[in-house]
């Protein structure tokens, strides 16, 4: 997985974090939790404000229904 996988992201993130709220998760932690999850590839060079909100968005939307 690279940064730009932000739904395939959000699963993992869901799946691995089932009680957290992703709405209530700072940047600075959800950096650290991509960047820890099995298969993720890139560092933090790669990672911006707007990938990461791309992310939170696409993991509220997973555990939204």
């Amino acid at each position: 997985m690279k940064w730009t996988d932000s739904l395939d992201i959000a699963i993992a993130l869901a799946e691995r974090h089932p009680d957290v709220d992703p709405s209530k998760i700072n940047f600075v932690d959800l950096m650290r939790w991509v960047m820890e999850l099995p298969g993720f590839e890139e560092d933090e060079r790669h990672c911006g404000e707007k990938k990461l909100e791309a992310i939170q968005q696409a993991w509220i939307d997973e555990t939204s229904f």
